[in-house]
Protein backbone atom coordinates (compact mmCIF):
# COMPACT_ATOMS: atom_id res chain seq x y z
CA UNK A 1 0.00 0.00 0.00
CA UNK A 2 1.47 3.36 -1.02
CA UNK A 3 1.17 6.50 1.07
CA UNK A 4 -0.85 9.24 -0.58
CA UNK A 5 1.31 12.27 -1.41
CA UNK A 6 -0.83 15.31 -2.30
CA UNK A 7 0.31 17.92 -4.83
CA UNK A 8 2.29 20.89 -3.51
CA UNK A 9 1.49 23.90 -5.71
CA UNK A 10 3.05 26.22 -3.15
CA UNK A 11 6.62 25.15 -3.90
CA UNK A 12 6.74 27.35 -7.01
CA UNK A 13 5.83 30.39 -4.88
CA UNK A 14 8.67 29.95 -2.37
CA UNK A 15 11.07 32.88 -2.03
CA UNK A 16 14.58 32.49 -3.44
CA UNK A 17 16.76 30.37 -1.19
CA UNK A 18 13.92 28.53 0.58
CA UNK A 19 14.29 24.75 0.14
CA UNK A 20 11.40 22.46 -0.82
CA UNK A 21 12.16 20.06 2.03
CA UNK A 22 14.46 19.75 5.01
CA UNK A 23 16.60 16.89 6.21
CA UNK A 24 15.19 15.07 9.25
CA UNK A 25 16.31 16.66 12.51
CA UNK A 26 18.45 14.80 15.04
CA UNK A 27 19.51 15.37 18.62
CA UNK A 28 17.48 17.48 21.03
CA UNK A 29 16.71 21.09 21.90
CA UNK A 30 19.71 21.00 24.24
CA UNK A 31 22.00 20.78 21.22
CA UNK A 32 20.90 24.11 19.72
CA UNK A 33 21.90 26.02 22.85
CA UNK A 34 25.15 24.15 23.26
CA UNK A 35 26.02 24.80 19.60
CA UNK A 36 25.45 28.54 19.97
CA UNK A 37 27.41 28.62 23.22
CA UNK A 38 30.26 26.81 21.48
CA UNK A 39 30.22 28.98 18.35
CA UNK A 40 29.49 32.37 19.99
CA UNK A 41 30.54 32.11 23.67
CA UNK A 42 31.10 35.85 24.14
CA UNK A 43 28.12 37.03 22.10
CA UNK A 44 25.05 38.33 23.97
CA UNK A 45 22.37 35.66 24.22
CA UNK A 46 19.90 37.59 26.37
CA UNK A 47 19.14 41.23 27.03
CA UNK A 48 16.79 42.28 29.84
CA UNK A 49 16.28 45.97 30.65
CA UNK A 50 19.73 46.58 29.16
CA UNK A 51 21.53 43.84 31.09
CA UNK A 52 23.25 41.32 28.83
CA UNK A 53 23.99 37.63 29.35
CA UNK A 54 26.49 35.92 27.07
CA UNK A 55 25.93 32.49 25.58
CA UNK A 56 28.75 31.06 27.70
CA UNK A 57 27.23 32.47 30.88
CA UNK A 58 23.75 31.27 29.94
CA UNK A 59 25.03 27.76 29.21
CA UNK A 60 26.77 27.67 32.58
CA UNK A 61 23.55 28.79 34.30
CA UNK A 62 21.60 26.05 32.49
CA UNK A 63 24.08 23.38 33.60
CA UNK A 64 23.95 24.63 37.20
CA UNK A 65 20.18 24.93 37.25
CA UNK A 66 19.85 21.41 35.85
CA UNK A 67 22.00 20.09 38.70
CA UNK A 68 19.98 22.08 41.23
CA UNK A 69 16.70 20.72 39.89
CA UNK A 70 18.12 17.20 39.87
CA UNK A 71 18.98 17.64 43.56
CA UNK A 72 15.33 18.59 44.15
CA UNK A 73 14.22 15.30 42.63
CA UNK A 74 13.51 16.13 38.99
CA UNK A 75 14.10 13.08 36.81
CA UNK A 76 13.80 12.15 33.15
CA UNK A 77 10.18 12.16 31.99
CA UNK A 78 8.89 14.21 34.91
CA UNK A 79 6.57 17.11 34.05
CA UNK A 80 7.89 20.37 35.51
CA UNK A 81 5.59 23.39 35.59
CA UNK A 82 7.00 26.79 34.61
CA UNK A 83 4.87 29.79 35.58
CA UNK A 84 6.95 32.80 34.56
CA UNK A 85 6.80 35.95 32.46
CA UNK A 86 9.49 36.61 29.87
CA UNK A 87 12.77 36.93 31.77
CA UNK A 88 16.27 35.38 31.69
CA UNK A 89 15.33 32.90 34.40
CA UNK A 90 12.59 31.56 32.14
CA UNK A 91 15.04 30.62 29.38
CA UNK A 92 17.48 29.03 31.82
CA UNK A 93 14.71 27.07 33.58
CA UNK A 94 13.29 25.91 30.25
CA UNK A 95 16.56 24.41 29.04
CA UNK A 96 17.59 23.13 32.48
CA UNK A 97 14.41 21.05 32.70
CA UNK A 98 14.99 19.69 29.20
CA UNK A 99 18.65 18.94 29.97
CA UNK A 100 17.48 16.40 32.54
CA UNK A 101 15.17 14.74 30.04
CA UNK A 102 12.21 16.15 31.96
CA UNK A 103 9.17 17.79 30.36
CA UNK A 104 8.40 21.52 30.41
CA UNK A 105 4.80 22.52 31.07
CA UNK A 106 4.28 26.20 30.29
CA UNK A 107 1.63 28.27 32.10
CA UNK A 108 0.27 31.79 31.86
CA UNK A 109 1.37 33.48 35.13
CA UNK A 110 -1.68 35.77 34.98
CA UNK A 111 -4.17 32.90 35.05
CA UNK A 112 -6.68 32.87 37.88
CA UNK A 113 -6.19 30.23 40.61
CA UNK A 114 -9.02 28.19 39.12
CA UNK A 115 -7.54 28.20 35.62
CA UNK A 116 -4.06 27.29 36.85
CA UNK A 117 -5.40 24.57 39.11
CA UNK A 118 -7.25 22.87 36.23
CA UNK A 119 -4.02 22.55 34.28
CA UNK A 120 -2.11 21.21 37.30
CA UNK A 121 -4.88 18.67 37.80
CA UNK A 122 -4.36 17.55 34.23
CA UNK A 123 -0.56 17.18 34.13
CA UNK A 124 0.12 16.39 37.80
CA UNK A 125 3.56 18.03 38.00
CA UNK A 126 5.27 17.67 41.36
CA UNK A 127 7.89 20.34 40.67
CA UNK A 128 7.16 23.94 39.75
CA UNK A 129 9.25 27.02 38.95
CA UNK A 130 7.04 30.00 39.67
CA UNK A 131 7.15 33.81 39.60
CA UNK A 132 7.26 34.92 43.22
CA UNK A 133 4.32 37.26 42.66
CA UNK A 134 1.96 34.31 42.06
CA UNK A 135 3.68 31.53 44.01
CA UNK A 136 0.93 31.74 46.64
CA UNK A 137 -1.56 30.46 44.09
CA UNK A 138 0.34 27.18 43.78
CA UNK A 139 0.86 27.00 47.54
CA UNK A 140 -2.91 27.21 48.04
CA UNK A 141 -3.67 24.19 45.85
CA UNK A 142 -5.40 21.32 47.69
CA UNK A 143 -3.19 18.68 49.25
CA UNK A 144 -3.62 16.18 46.42
CA UNK A 145 -2.07 18.74 44.04
CA UNK A 146 0.74 19.78 46.35
CA UNK A 147 4.13 19.94 44.63
CA UNK A 148 7.23 18.34 46.13
CA UNK A 149 9.44 21.32 45.36
CA UNK A 150 8.34 24.87 44.63
CA UNK A 151 11.04 27.15 43.23
CA UNK A 152 10.30 30.88 43.51
CA UNK A 153 11.78 33.33 41.00
CA UNK A 154 12.30 37.03 41.68
CA UNK A 155 12.33 38.48 38.17
CA UNK A 156 13.99 41.68 39.36
CA UNK A 157 17.18 39.80 40.24
CA UNK A 158 17.93 39.61 36.50
CA UNK A 159 17.62 43.37 36.03
CA UNK A 160 20.54 45.81 36.05
CA UNK A 161 21.50 47.09 39.49
CA UNK A 162 20.25 50.64 38.89
CA UNK A 163 16.90 49.39 37.65
CA UNK A 164 16.51 47.27 40.77
CA UNK A 165 17.41 50.25 42.94
CA UNK A 166 14.81 52.35 41.14
CA UNK A 167 12.15 49.81 42.09
CA UNK A 168 12.93 50.45 45.77
CA UNK A 169 12.75 54.25 45.55
CA UNK A 170 9.92 55.91 47.54
CA UNK A 171 8.07 57.26 44.52
CA UNK A 172 4.60 56.18 43.43
CA UNK A 173 5.54 54.73 40.03
CA UNK A 174 8.48 52.79 41.46
CA UNK A 175 6.35 51.41 44.30
CA UNK A 176 3.71 50.28 41.81
CA UNK A 177 6.32 48.57 39.64
CA UNK A 178 7.86 46.84 42.61
CA UNK A 179 4.48 45.65 43.86
CA UNK A 180 3.71 44.21 40.43
CA UNK A 181 6.99 42.30 40.18
CA UNK A 182 7.99 41.20 43.65
CA UNK A 183 6.50 39.66 46.72
CA UNK A 184 8.24 38.04 49.66
CA UNK A 185 7.53 34.33 49.78
CA UNK A 186 8.28 31.65 52.31
CA UNK A 187 8.36 27.89 52.13
CA UNK A 188 9.92 27.88 48.67
CA UNK A 189 13.35 27.23 47.21
CA UNK A 190 14.88 30.49 45.90
CA UNK A 191 15.95 30.32 42.27
CA UNK A 192 19.38 31.67 43.28
CA UNK A 193 19.94 28.52 45.35
CA UNK A 194 19.07 26.32 42.38
CA UNK A 195 21.58 28.02 40.06
CA UNK A 196 24.29 28.03 42.77
CA UNK A 197 24.81 24.28 42.32
CA UNK A 198 27.89 22.78 40.73
CA UNK A 199 27.27 22.19 37.00
CA UNK A 200 25.57 18.98 35.94
CA UNK A 201 28.19 16.47 34.74
CA UNK A 202 28.50 16.36 30.96
CA UNK A 203 28.07 12.60 31.18
CA UNK A 204 24.46 12.95 32.37
CA UNK A 205 22.19 11.47 29.66
CA UNK A 206 20.52 13.89 27.26
CA UNK A 207 16.99 13.51 25.92
CA UNK A 208 16.41 11.67 22.65
CA UNK A 209 14.90 13.24 19.54
CA UNK A 210 11.51 11.59 19.98
CA UNK A 211 11.28 12.16 23.74
CA UNK A 212 8.48 14.37 25.01
CA UNK A 213 9.78 17.92 25.49
CA UNK A 214 6.81 20.17 26.19
CA UNK A 215 3.18 20.00 27.18
CA UNK A 216 1.59 23.05 25.56
CA UNK A 217 -1.97 23.78 26.63
CA UNK A 218 -4.56 24.77 24.09
CA UNK A 219 -8.13 25.86 24.77
CA UNK A 220 -9.68 23.36 22.40
CA UNK A 221 -13.41 23.67 21.87
CA UNK A 222 -14.76 22.27 25.13
CA UNK A 223 -13.10 24.43 27.77
CA UNK A 224 -11.39 21.34 29.20
CA UNK A 225 -7.59 21.74 29.36
CA UNK A 226 -5.83 19.77 26.65
CA UNK A 227 -2.07 19.59 26.60
CA UNK A 228 -0.48 19.16 23.19
CA UNK A 229 2.41 16.74 23.66
CA UNK A 230 5.33 18.12 21.63
CA UNK A 231 8.57 16.20 21.20
CA UNK A 232 12.09 17.47 20.71
CA UNK A 233 11.69 16.47 17.06
CA UNK A 234 8.54 18.61 16.68
CA UNK A 235 10.16 21.73 18.11
CA UNK A 236 13.55 21.25 16.47
CA UNK A 237 11.83 20.82 13.10
CA UNK A 238 9.74 23.96 13.52
CA UNK A 239 12.80 26.02 14.45
CA UNK A 240 14.60 24.62 11.39
CA UNK A 241 11.61 25.47 9.19
CA UNK A 242 11.62 29.04 10.53
CA UNK A 243 15.34 29.38 9.77
CA UNK A 244 14.79 28.07 6.25
CA UNK A 245 11.96 30.54 5.66
CA UNK A 246 14.22 33.57 6.23
CA UNK A 247 17.48 32.69 4.43
CA UNK A 248 18.43 36.39 4.38
CA UNK A 249 18.92 36.30 8.17
CA UNK A 250 22.27 34.77 8.97
CA UNK A 251 23.06 32.80 12.08
CA UNK A 252 25.42 34.63 14.40
CA UNK A 253 26.19 37.95 16.03
CA UNK A 254 24.06 40.13 13.78
CA UNK A 255 20.71 38.49 14.51
CA UNK A 256 18.45 40.28 17.01
CA UNK A 257 15.08 38.80 18.06
CA UNK A 258 12.55 40.62 20.24
CA UNK A 259 10.46 38.58 22.68
CA UNK A 260 7.43 40.84 22.93
CA UNK A 261 5.17 37.79 22.78
CA UNK A 262 4.79 35.70 25.95
CA UNK A 263 6.93 32.58 25.87
CA UNK A 264 4.29 30.53 27.67
CA UNK A 265 2.34 30.81 24.38
CA UNK A 266 3.34 28.37 21.63
CA UNK A 267 3.92 31.20 19.13
CA UNK A 268 6.29 33.07 21.44
CA UNK A 269 7.97 29.90 22.64
CA UNK A 270 9.09 28.76 19.20
CA UNK A 271 9.88 32.04 17.45
CA UNK A 272 11.21 33.95 20.48
CA UNK A 273 12.98 31.10 22.25
CA UNK A 274 13.97 27.97 20.33
CA UNK A 275 14.41 29.76 16.99
CA UNK A 276 16.39 32.60 18.55
CA UNK A 277 18.70 30.26 20.45
CA UNK A 278 19.32 28.17 17.34
CA UNK A 279 20.32 31.34 15.47
CA UNK A 280 22.86 32.42 18.09
CA UNK A 281 20.76 35.57 18.29
CA UNK A 282 20.54 38.37 20.81
CA UNK A 283 17.13 37.68 22.40
CA UNK A 284 15.72 40.88 23.91
CA UNK A 285 13.19 40.02 26.60
CA UNK A 286 10.17 42.09 27.58
CA UNK A 287 8.00 40.92 30.53
CA UNK A 288 5.04 42.50 28.73
CA UNK A 289 4.63 44.61 25.62
CA UNK A 290 5.41 48.27 26.35
CA UNK A 291 5.96 50.42 23.22
CA UNK A 292 8.27 52.81 25.07
CA UNK A 293 10.52 50.00 26.33
CA UNK A 294 10.63 48.43 22.88
CA UNK A 295 11.51 51.72 21.20
CA UNK A 296 14.34 52.30 23.67
CA UNK A 297 15.91 49.06 22.45
CA UNK A 298 15.13 49.80 18.78
CA UNK A 299 17.41 52.85 19.00
CA UNK A 300 20.36 50.61 19.93
CA UNK A 301 19.58 47.19 18.44
CA UNK A 302 16.84 47.17 15.78
CA UNK A 303 15.18 43.75 15.53
CA UNK A 304 16.32 41.49 12.75
CA UNK A 305 13.32 39.26 13.42
CA UNK A 306 10.19 40.48 15.19
CA UNK A 307 7.31 38.06 15.91
CA UNK A 308 4.15 39.92 16.85
CA UNK A 309 0.37 40.17 16.52
CA UNK A 310 -1.44 42.99 14.67
CA UNK A 311 -2.32 45.04 17.79
CA UNK A 312 1.37 45.12 18.78
CA UNK A 313 2.42 46.20 15.28
CA UNK A 314 -0.24 48.92 15.33
CA UNK A 315 0.76 50.28 18.75
CA UNK A 316 4.47 50.11 17.98
CA UNK A 317 4.03 52.00 14.71
CA UNK A 318 1.90 54.69 16.38
CA UNK A 319 4.39 55.11 19.24
CA UNK A 320 7.35 55.30 16.86
CA UNK A 321 5.64 58.03 14.83
CA UNK A 322 4.64 59.97 17.97
CA UNK A 323 8.17 59.84 19.43
CA UNK A 324 10.04 60.28 16.18
CA UNK A 325 11.84 56.93 16.54
CA UNK A 326 12.82 55.16 13.32
CA UNK A 327 11.89 51.50 12.89
CA UNK A 328 14.48 51.18 10.12
CA UNK A 329 16.49 48.00 10.42
CA UNK A 330 13.50 45.82 11.31
CA UNK A 331 14.19 43.23 8.63
CA UNK A 332 11.36 40.72 9.09
CA UNK A 333 8.24 41.05 11.22
CA UNK A 334 5.93 38.05 11.20
CA UNK A 335 2.35 38.37 12.38
CA UNK A 336 0.13 35.56 13.59
CA UNK A 337 -2.85 34.58 15.73
CA UNK A 338 -5.32 36.81 13.84
CA UNK A 339 -5.88 38.40 10.46
CA UNK A 340 -3.31 41.03 9.46
CA UNK A 341 -4.99 44.14 7.97
CA UNK A 342 -3.43 45.31 4.72
CA UNK A 343 -3.80 48.94 5.83
CA UNK A 344 -1.36 48.15 8.64
CA UNK A 345 1.17 46.36 6.43
CA UNK A 346 1.76 49.30 4.09
CA UNK A 347 2.74 51.95 6.70
CA UNK A 348 4.67 49.44 8.84
CA UNK A 349 6.80 48.31 5.90
CA UNK A 350 7.32 51.93 4.85
CA UNK A 351 8.53 52.80 8.35
CA UNK A 352 10.76 49.75 8.80
CA UNK A 353 12.06 49.24 5.30
CA UNK A 354 11.55 45.52 5.88
CA UNK A 355 8.74 42.99 5.56
CA UNK A 356 5.61 42.44 7.64
CA UNK A 357 4.08 39.10 6.64
CA UNK A 358 1.25 36.98 7.98
CA UNK A 359 1.59 33.39 9.14
CA UNK A 360 -0.58 30.69 10.64
CA UNK A 361 -0.18 27.94 13.18
CA UNK A 362 -1.67 25.91 15.99
CA UNK A 363 -0.30 24.81 19.36
CA UNK A 364 -0.58 21.22 18.13
CA UNK A 365 1.84 22.08 15.32
CA UNK A 366 4.67 23.56 17.37
CA UNK A 367 2.97 25.96 16.23
CA UNK A 368 3.93 27.31 12.76
CA UNK A 369 2.43 25.63 9.71
CA UNK A 370 2.65 28.34 7.07
CA UNK A 371 3.68 31.90 6.36
CA UNK A 372 3.72 34.39 3.54
CA UNK A 373 7.03 34.46 1.68
CA UNK A 374 9.45 37.16 2.76
CA UNK A 375 9.42 38.47 -0.78
CA UNK A 376 7.46 40.72 -3.10
CA UNK A 377 5.04 37.95 -4.06
CA UNK A 378 3.42 37.82 -0.59
CA UNK A 379 -0.37 37.94 -0.84
CA UNK A 380 -2.41 40.14 1.50
CA UNK A 381 -5.40 38.44 3.08
CA UNK A 382 -3.81 35.00 3.03
CA UNK A 383 -1.79 33.15 5.64
CA UNK A 384 0.79 32.29 3.03
CA UNK A 385 2.34 28.98 2.04
CA UNK A 386 3.01 25.73 3.93
CA UNK A 387 6.55 25.63 5.34
CA UNK A 388 9.13 23.23 3.87
CA UNK A 389 8.28 19.63 4.73
CA UNK A 390 4.65 20.47 5.55
CA UNK A 391 1.92 18.59 3.69
CA UNK A 392 -1.60 19.99 3.42
CA UNK A 393 -4.92 18.82 2.04
CA UNK A 394 -8.36 20.41 1.87
CA UNK A 395 -11.07 17.86 2.65
CA UNK A 396 -14.80 17.59 3.10
CA UNK A 397 -15.42 18.26 6.82
CA UNK A 398 -18.15 15.60 6.86
CA UNK A 399 -16.01 13.07 4.96
CA UNK A 400 -12.45 14.01 5.98
CA UNK A 401 -10.87 11.26 3.88
CA UNK A 402 -12.26 12.89 0.73
CA UNK A 403 -10.48 15.86 -0.89
CA UNK A 404 -12.61 18.72 -2.22
CA UNK A 405 -12.18 20.06 -5.73
CA UNK A 406 -9.07 22.26 -6.19
CA UNK A 407 -9.79 25.83 -5.12
CA UNK A 408 -12.97 24.87 -3.22
CA UNK A 409 -13.37 25.52 0.52
CA UNK A 410 -12.89 22.63 2.90
CA UNK A 411 -11.23 21.62 6.15
CA UNK A 412 -7.46 21.95 6.29
CA UNK A 413 -5.70 18.75 7.35
CA UNK A 414 -1.94 18.63 7.76
CA UNK A 415 1.04 16.44 8.52
CA UNK A 416 4.71 17.19 8.92
CA UNK A 417 7.61 16.91 11.36
CA UNK A 418 6.23 19.77 13.50
CA UNK A 419 2.79 18.17 13.96
CA UNK A 420 2.24 16.63 17.39
CA UNK A 421 1.31 13.01 17.99
CA UNK A 422 -1.47 13.57 20.50
CA UNK A 423 -2.86 15.19 23.63
CA UNK A 424 -1.21 14.40 26.95
CA UNK A 425 -3.17 11.67 28.72
CA UNK A 426 -6.18 11.98 26.38
CA UNK A 427 -6.26 9.08 23.89
CA UNK A 428 -9.89 9.69 22.86
CA UNK A 429 -9.27 13.37 22.06
CA UNK A 430 -6.14 12.33 20.17
CA UNK A 431 -8.06 9.83 18.07
CA UNK A 432 -10.68 12.45 17.21
CA UNK A 433 -7.97 14.92 16.14
CA UNK A 434 -6.56 12.72 13.37
CA UNK A 435 -7.85 11.00 10.27
CA UNK A 436 -5.53 8.51 8.57
CA UNK A 437 -2.49 10.22 10.12
CA UNK A 438 -3.58 13.74 9.09
CA UNK A 439 -4.26 16.33 11.80
CA UNK A 440 -7.63 18.04 11.49
CA UNK A 441 -7.12 21.75 12.09
CA UNK A 442 -10.81 22.60 12.24
CA UNK A 443 -10.25 25.57 9.92
CA UNK A 444 -12.05 25.97 6.60
CA UNK A 445 -9.65 27.18 3.91
CA UNK A 446 -9.11 27.55 0.22
CA UNK A 447 -5.79 26.99 -1.56
CA UNK A 448 -5.32 28.76 -4.88
CA UNK A 449 -3.39 27.41 -7.84
CA UNK A 450 -0.17 29.11 -6.65
CA UNK A 451 -0.43 27.50 -3.21
CA UNK A 452 -1.54 30.48 -1.12
CA UNK A 453 -3.90 29.55 1.71
CA UNK A 454 -6.85 31.68 2.75
CA UNK A 455 -8.82 30.97 5.93
CA UNK A 456 -12.53 31.49 5.31
CA UNK A 457 -14.18 30.01 8.40
CA UNK A 458 -13.66 27.87 11.48
CA UNK A 459 -15.31 24.63 12.39
CA UNK A 460 -14.04 25.05 15.88
CA UNK A 461 -15.81 27.93 17.56
CA UNK A 462 -12.80 29.31 19.35
CA UNK A 463 -12.60 33.06 19.74
CA UNK A 464 -9.17 34.53 19.06
CA UNK A 465 -8.72 37.79 20.94
CA UNK A 466 -5.39 39.56 21.16
CA UNK A 467 -3.68 36.41 19.94
CA UNK A 468 -5.15 34.20 22.69
CA UNK A 469 -7.70 31.41 22.26
CA UNK A 470 -10.90 31.69 24.27
CA UNK A 471 -13.29 28.77 24.55
CA UNK A 472 -16.91 29.96 24.38
CA UNK A 473 -17.99 26.96 26.45
CA UNK A 474 -15.63 27.86 29.27
CA UNK A 475 -16.92 31.44 29.41
CA UNK A 476 -20.54 30.27 29.25
CA UNK A 477 -20.01 27.84 32.13
CA UNK A 478 -18.66 30.68 34.26
CA UNK A 479 -21.44 33.14 33.41
CA UNK A 480 -24.16 30.57 34.11
CA UNK A 481 -22.99 30.53 37.72
CA UNK A 482 -24.15 34.15 38.14
CA UNK A 483 -27.58 34.22 39.82
CA UNK A 484 -28.91 36.90 37.43
CA UNK A 485 -28.22 34.78 34.32
CA UNK A 486 -30.53 32.01 33.21
CA UNK A 487 -28.81 31.09 29.95
CA UNK A 488 -25.96 32.43 27.82
CA UNK A 489 -24.17 32.05 24.50
CA UNK A 490 -20.70 33.47 23.91
CA UNK A 491 -19.38 34.39 20.46
CA UNK A 492 -16.62 36.48 18.91
CA UNK A 493 -17.27 39.64 16.94
CA UNK A 494 -14.75 41.22 14.57
CA UNK A 495 -12.53 43.83 16.23
CA UNK A 496 -10.09 46.28 14.67
CA UNK A 497 -7.89 46.11 17.77
CA UNK A 498 -7.81 42.50 18.92
CA UNK A 499 -8.92 40.30 16.04
CA UNK A 500 -12.12 39.33 17.79
CA UNK A 501 -14.06 40.66 20.76
CA UNK A 502 -15.66 38.32 23.30
CA UNK A 503 -19.37 39.11 23.62
CA UNK A 504 -22.25 37.32 25.34
CA UNK A 505 -25.95 37.01 24.59
CA UNK A 506 -27.69 36.41 27.90
CA UNK A 507 -31.15 35.39 29.01
CA UNK A 508 -31.82 37.05 32.34
CA UNK A 509 -33.25 35.11 35.27
CA UNK A 510 -36.80 35.93 36.30
CA UNK A 511 -37.09 39.38 37.94
CA UNK A 512 -33.34 39.99 37.52
CA UNK A 513 -31.96 43.26 36.17
CA UNK A 514 -28.85 43.68 34.08
CA UNK A 515 -25.80 45.00 35.91
CA UNK A 516 -22.99 44.64 33.38
CA UNK A 517 -20.17 45.70 35.68
CA UNK A 518 -21.29 43.32 38.45
CA UNK A 519 -21.35 40.43 35.97
CA UNK A 520 -17.89 41.32 34.65
CA UNK A 521 -16.49 41.64 38.16
CA UNK A 522 -17.91 38.21 38.96
CA UNK A 523 -16.37 36.72 35.80
CA UNK A 524 -12.97 38.33 36.44
CA UNK A 525 -12.85 36.53 39.78
CA UNK A 526 -12.89 33.20 37.95
CA UNK A 527 -11.32 33.86 34.54
CA UNK A 528 -8.35 35.78 33.26
CA UNK A 529 -9.46 39.26 32.03
CA UNK A 530 -9.12 38.65 28.28
CA UNK A 531 -11.83 35.96 28.49
CA UNK A 532 -14.37 38.26 30.12
CA UNK A 533 -17.03 39.50 27.63
CA UNK A 534 -16.56 43.11 26.58
CA UNK A 535 -20.25 43.48 25.78
CA UNK A 536 -23.45 41.84 27.01
CA UNK A 537 -26.66 41.62 24.98
CA UNK A 538 -29.93 40.70 26.69
CA UNK A 539 -32.17 38.41 24.61
CA UNK A 540 -35.49 36.73 25.33
CA UNK A 541 -34.26 33.32 24.21
CA UNK A 542 -31.34 31.66 22.45
CA UNK A 543 -31.71 29.84 19.11
CA UNK A 544 -31.28 26.11 19.62
CA UNK A 545 -31.23 22.94 17.54
CA UNK A 546 -33.78 20.16 17.87
CA UNK A 547 -31.57 18.49 20.47
CA UNK A 548 -31.23 21.68 22.50
CA UNK A 549 -27.76 22.78 21.39
CA UNK A 550 -27.30 26.54 21.21
CA UNK A 551 -26.70 27.65 17.63
CA UNK A 552 -23.84 30.07 18.13
CA UNK A 553 -23.68 31.04 14.47
CA UNK A 554 -27.28 32.28 14.63
CA UNK A 555 -26.50 34.10 17.88
CA UNK A 556 -23.60 35.85 16.19
CA UNK A 557 -25.75 36.81 13.19
CA UNK A 558 -28.42 38.29 15.47
CA UNK A 559 -25.88 40.36 17.40
CA UNK A 560 -24.32 41.61 14.19
CA UNK A 561 -27.79 42.67 13.06
CA UNK A 562 -28.45 44.44 16.36
CA UNK A 563 -25.15 46.33 16.16
CA UNK A 564 -25.45 47.11 12.47
CA UNK A 565 -22.13 45.37 11.80
CA UNK A 566 -23.25 43.02 9.05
Amino acid sequence: MTTYVPPRPWISSYADGVPEDLAPVTGSLIDIVEASARDYPDAPALEFFGRETTYAHMQDAIDRAAAGLHALGVRSGDPVAIVLPNCPQHIVAFYAVLRLGAVVVEHNPLYTPRELRKQFEDHGAKHAIVWNKVVGTVQDFPRDLAVNALVSVDVTRAMPFLTRVALTLPVAKARESRAALTEKVRGTVPWEKVVASDPLPASHPKPATDDLAIIQYTSGTTGTPKGAALTHRNLLANAAQARAWVPSIQRGHGCVVYAVLPMFHAYGLTLCLTFAMSMGARLVLFPKFDPDLVLDVVKKHPPTFLPLVPPIADRLLAAAEAKGVSLAGTDVAISGAMALPHDLVVPFEAASGGFLVEGYGLSECSPVLMANPVADNRVAGTVGLPLPGTECRVVDPDEPTKDVEPGSPGELVVRGPQVFSGYYGKPEATEEAFVDGWYRTGDIVTIDDTGFVRIVDRIKELIITGGFNVSPTEVENVLRQHPAIDDVAVVGLPSDHSGEEVVAAIVMAADAELDEEAIRTFARGIMTPYKVPRRLFVVDELPKSLIGKVLRRQVKERILTLTGSE
